[in-house]
């Protein structure tokens, strides 16, 4: 919630600092009330018990929060039945006990909030409900108590997913680090790392902290912290990131963080301080409620002192209380949940996963889309697009250096050997870290690498002009002479370029955030039709663009990597592609989809909007429902029956329209699922 509805909380500021990767910080905003939140325990515990200790939701039949909403609900209609039948005392009880079951769950929190100078629909729903039972009208306070309850207890359901955290980051940084002294090598805890101490990092070994290669020569793959799709070759001199896993190579490095302050644990960082912010925005419903209230009860009390004055001071209580009862913001409470609810519900049943209400009225909002490229415009498999031979065929030079790759466990390896699947392993085969493989295939001695290692020489410009087009560029030498050129890429999913053109449509402004190189990335961007390309992005990079597209204009941030969490934290909606998605972007999202195919986000955007706009239907309708009987029932044109009457069948409206949000979505994201479901061809 906002500071318009609760007042400055200190819980929710923001005190930018470096979590200690041994214990990581709770949640902000997780401490909380009715209004500005449920009261969650900590997700976190120590650094290792994070990953595997943390609260599980339980199915809503078993959830405890949801127990008094429940009791409530069941006594409220018991109590009705008992009434109807003529026994009076029964139904009475069964009516408190509704009213007390219900109450329970936001009236203490509202007494709190109260003491604290801050103001909320939980105050009105009091209120009315106090007013409801000094006219005698228990029943009525009950059913104002049960449905605030349960729509309340839904939402902080659907928001609990939404603070569970990020167990996935840290479990990236190994648990120990080995480190070079002068006694030898010794074994010690990551967080005793300090800056400028010797790491020794073996193959397929994760590096501990951030830092500069001293000695050795290896590949590593960077995806979980740059996006970048192909692995990189690292030298002596060049800049390593915690979390990156290491090729076959053995690497020195040397420290340029300690173990407790590196880049992932500055993205833990960024993503609870982005959650932070987000947790400030209060819903239409608590903007409205915050003049409304102090409004009703200043009337209210004018009308009792009105009461003094002309000598009828029970006429003039009696008529307070009725306007405090049409005042009283039930169908307002749940003009937002029940809509937010029924759409959310629908759309979870064709794999778009909302995780809050707030997600889901932010998401009708969006104008700007930035997308990931890896991963979530492109496929994450590289693949040889394109063969460039020199005095061999270019069956030959793809089989010269399958031959090689056979062995290899490089990305680019496979893409090879997928590329020449009956090519025969070649022998004496020796690989050369962070370079190439040199072997025997058919009596030639071949070099496959990288043009760093292999320069093609006069064919220099025809590597470059591959490069251009996006892709990675593989030599294939044969006896000293150059045999030909592999171009690998990445390929555009089949469905980016339409899923761009539908957002366009839409009149959504596509962005592409990534963290490959220019030239791959502005390739790519090209076939996509995207025309605003961030390249070259770190974590925090990204965060800082989505940020200020934020600033300009309402922006989803769509990744699937564990470098994208920042960014997807930071956007007014972060949305995850589930399938190949990390838990960590998954978790640091609002949206998530169970599927892959890009075009259910312009779908999901479409029934977000319609939703909204069934949300400003409901919330109009509810003002002006209190808007007509506050007059009414200020110079006792209505009575209390009246305006009960009148109230209820608002809240039968309401409801109704609001359970409109759950149609089933356009027949445009139907038939993009019928899609996703066939096979798709691959395309080279």
């Amino acid at each position: 919630m906002s500071e318009d509805c609760c007042g400055p909380d200190e819980l929710n500021t923001v005190k930018p600092k470096t979590p200690e990767p041994a214990t990581l910080p709770t949640v902000p905003g997780s401490e909380g009330d009715a209004c500005c939140g449920p009261e969650l325990p900590p997700v976190f515990g120590k650094r290792n018990e994070a990953v595997n200790v943390h609260p599980v939701r339980p199915p809503w039949w078993r959830d405890p929060a949801l127990l008094p909403s429940a009791l409530s609900g069941v006594a409220l209609a018991s109590g009705y039945l008992l009434e109807w039948s003529g026994a009076e005392i029964p139904a009475l009880i069964l009516q408190w006990i509704a009213l007390l079951a219900g109450a329970y769950t936001f009236i203490p929190g509202t007494v709190r909030r109260l003491m604290r100078g801050r103001v909320g629909v939980g105050l009105l729903m009091t209120i009315a409900a106090i007013g409801a039972v000094a006219l005698g009208h228990v029943g009525e306070a009950a059913a104002l108590a049960f449905l605030f309850s349960l729509a309340e207890a839904l939402e902080d359901r659907a928001m609990d997913r939404a603070k569970e955290g990020l167990r996935a980051l840290l479990s990236l940084i190994p648990d120990t680090a080995r480190v070079s002294r002068l006694s030898g090598e010794d074994m010690i805890s990551v967080v005793e790392v300090r800056e400028l101490d010797i790491l020794i990092i073996g193959a397929g070994e994760r590096i501990a902290t951030d830092g500069i290669v001293v000695d050795g020569a290896s590949s590593i793959d960077t995806s979980a912290v740059t996006g970048e799709s192909i692995p990189v070759a690292v030298r002596p001199g060049d800049a390593v990131p915690a979390g990156a896993v290491n090729g076959s190579g053995t690497l020195r490095i040397e420290a340029t963080a300690d173990g407790r302050d590196n880049s992932l644990t500055q993205i833990v960082a960024l993503v609870e301080q982005a959650h932070a912010r987000k947790g400030e925005r209060a819903r239409l419903a608590d903007r409205i409620a915050k003049p409304l209230v102090p409004t009703v009860l200043i009337v209210a009390g004018l009308v009792v002192v009105f009461g003094f004055i002309v000598g009828d001071p029970a006429t003039g209580i009696e008529r307070a209380l009725v306007v405090l009862v049409a005042a009283s913001p039930c169908a307002l409470a749940i003009a937002v949940p029940v809509t937010v609810i029924s759409a959310i519900g629908s759309a979870s049943k064709y794999g778009i996963v909302i995780k809050s209400g707030q997600a889901f009225e932010q998401l009708g909002t969006i104008r700007a889309v930035a997308l990931d490229k890896t991963g979530t415009l492109t496929r994450n498999e590289p693949q040889v697009v394109e063969v460039v031979s020199f005095g061999y065929t270019e069956r030959e030079v793809l089989g010269f250096a399958a031959a090689l790759e056979t062995s290899s466990t490089h990305p680019l390896a496979a893409a090879i050997v997928a590329a020449a699947p009956d090519a025969a392993p070649g022998r004496d085969i020796e690989e050369e870290a962070g370079h190439g493989v040199t072997g025997i295939v058919a009596d030639r001695r071949i070099r496959v690498g990288n043009t760093r290692w292999l320069d093609p020489g006069a064919r220099r410009s025809t590597a470059e002009q591959l490069a251009e087009r996006g892709m990675t560029v593989v030599v294939v030498e044969a006896d000293g002479e150059l045999a030909g050129l592999l171009g690998i890429r990445d390929e555009l999913r089949a469905e980016s370029a339409e899923t761009v053109q539908m957002l366009r449509e839409m009149g959504i402004t596509p962005i592409m955030l990534t963290g490959d190189n220019e030239r791959t990335a502005r390739a790519l961007a090209a076939e996509a039709s995207i025309t605003d390309v961030r390249a070259e992005q770190l974590p925090a990079d990204k965060a800082s663009a989505v940020n200020t597209l934020v600033t300009a204009a309402p922006t989803a941030m769509v990744g699937d990597g564990i470098n994208d969490a920042p960014a997807l934290a930071t956007a007014t909606v972060g949305i995850a592609m589930g399938v190949k998605g990390s838990a960590a972007a998954i978790e640091s999202a609002d949206v998530a989809f169970t599927g892959h195919d890009l075009r259910f986000i312009p779908q999901a955007l479409a029934h977000a909007r319609r939703g909204r706009r069934i949300m400003t239907w409901n919330i109009g309708l509810a003002l002006a429902i209190i808007i007509v009987l506050f007059p009414l029932a200020l110079f006792g044109v209505l009575g209390l029956a009246g305006v009960v009457l009148v109230h209820e069948l608002a809240e039968v409206l309401v409801i109704l329209n609001g359970i409109r949000a759950a149609r089933r979505p356009a027949r445009a994201m139907r038939s993009a699922l019928l899609s996703s479901a066939a096979p798709t061809p691959a395309t080279r």
